[in-house]
């Protein structure tokens, strides 16, 4: 196995610790002699874990070194797999030993660990390539990369030949991506201790489409025509979506990247404390073949907070113009997202701050840099009765067990305990009557 693994040329930038690198050096020392067998058999238990820890993950099933050897394939950043991602496989040099690579893998993916097995006395590797994964719970899972490696990892054990071999994985490249971005919608940021950033994949994002939101059609008839704009890359506006809390707002923008996500959008969300990163991510996804909406959730400002000069830099007037495949999306209670109090009107009227005025407008005209700003507004009592109905009928209660009138009373018994005309509090009452019917 090492002689294969270092042979890897464009593929072969393997952290040392991975678990083919691992794997590859056990091998080793089990043929040359330079390690006890005691200490080798504990490493491969080791290593067996660290399968097992990324199976489950994942949920991968039958096969988990195939499925394992197909993720490090499409989690692969590299010049070519870049370039695949963009344009598919074109022809050239690169493909000779883009297509050695893929030799080595084939290898890989036919390894005979029994030889391993026999020295060590062990038989795990036998187990991991005749898999059955416990069922598992969408949301214990990413169930979109785990669809994806295992669906890839089926066709590639079908290869003849390093060319069929090629063929299924640039197609891979050219139809959903590579790395993080090609395999999750969502992300958050973090920062490392070097003051760089990183994306976190967010695995378990609500699946809520816009048809489940109930109501809101000229929004979101705005926010699909926006955003069906922007990942066919024509001219589309940064939006503002503002209102009433419990309206829907973040749930439209998390429908809208469910939505799009075959198409190529993907969501990135940022906190306010991490607007002074917003260059830094910028920069870093600027040149992918992605469309990303940087989302910013519940967005406002205090009168002493600063954080929104970062913000405006990066949406317009700053020295490097905002990338084409980014869009800001942001929710917010507020329509001028900072506060505006008394004293910034009086205090202007007598003088106390002569440039005030300007203060003011420096402030307010944030909003502004938003080309299109969608306002939600809290449902009145017929609105919220039929939200109410909708959703209690789609949560199982049927007509028999409660009419459209009981369910109506009902609910504004519930909404005057304090949760408002709203369509979280819809929500919620449905949640309560699953409950009580249980």
């Amino acid at each position: 196995m090492n002689q294969i693994v270092s042979n890897l040329l464009m593929y072969g930038q393997l952290p040392e610790d991975s678990i083919l690198r691992q794997l590859s050096d056990i091998c080793e020392k089990l043929k040359d002699g330079s390690e006890s067998r005691e200490s080798l058999r504990t490493r491969v238990f080791g290593q067996v874990k660290n399968l097992l820890t990324v199976a489950t993950d994942y949920a991968f099933d039958k096969n988990l070194w195939h499925n394992y050897l197909t993720f490090l394939l499409i989690t692969g950043e590299n010049p070519f797999s870049l370039v695949c991602e963009k344009t598919g496989a074109q022809e050239g040099t690169v493909n000779h030993f883009v297509k050695h690579d893929f030799e080595m893998f084939m290898e890989l993916f036919n390894y005979d660990f029994s030889w391993i097995e026999e020295a060590l006395s062990i038989d795990c590797f036998s187990w991991l390539t005749h898999y059955q994964a416990i069922r598992k719970k969408e949301l214990m899972y990413n169930k979109n990369v785990s669809e994806k490696v295992r669906g890839l990892s089926e066709k590639l054990e079908t290869a003849k030949d390093p060319d069929e071999f090629f063929t299924y994985v640039t197609d891979f490249y050219r139809d959903f991506g590579v790395g993080m971005f090609g395999l999750n919608k969502a992300f958050r940021i973090a920062e490392n201790p070097d003051g760089s950033v990183r994306f976190l994949p967010i695995n378990n994002m609500d699946a809520v489409m816009l048809d489940d939101l109930i109501g809101y059609e000229l929004q979101k008839k705005k926010l699909i025509e926006n955003t069906k704009a922007f990942v066919e890359g024509q001219a589309a506006n940064n939006v503002l979506l503002f209102g009433d809390s419990g309206t829907g707002k973040s749930t439209s923008i998390k429908a809208i990247v469910n939505q799009f996500y075959p198409q190529g959008l993907r969501m990135i969300e940022i906190y306010k404390h991490q607007f002074k990163d917003l260059s830094a991510v910028i920069a870093k996804i600027k040149n992918r073949n992605y469309r990303f909406i940087i989302y910013m959730d519940d967005l406002s400002f205090e009168e002493f907070e600063t954080e929104y000069k970062f913000l405006k830099a990066v949406i317009e007037g700053g020295v490097e113009t905002k990338p084409e495949n980014v869009l800001i999306y942001a929710t917010s209670n507020r329509r001028h997202l900072i506060r505006e109090t008394g004293s910034d009107r009086t205090d202007m009227e007598y003088g106390e701050d002569l440039h005030r005025s300007d203060t003011m407008e420096e402030k307010l005209s944030l909003v502004s840099r938003f080309g299109l700003t969608i306002f939600y507004a809290k449902p009145d009592k017929k609105g919220f009765n039929n939200m109410a109905v909708i959703l209690a009928r789609r949560a199982g209660i049927t007509e028999e067990e409660m009419s459209d009138e009981e369910i109506c009373y009902e609910a504004n018994r519930f909404e005057m305990r304090g949760g408002g005309l709203s369509g979280r509090t819809a929500q919620q009452f449905a949640n309560y009557l699953l409950t009580i019917k249980r």
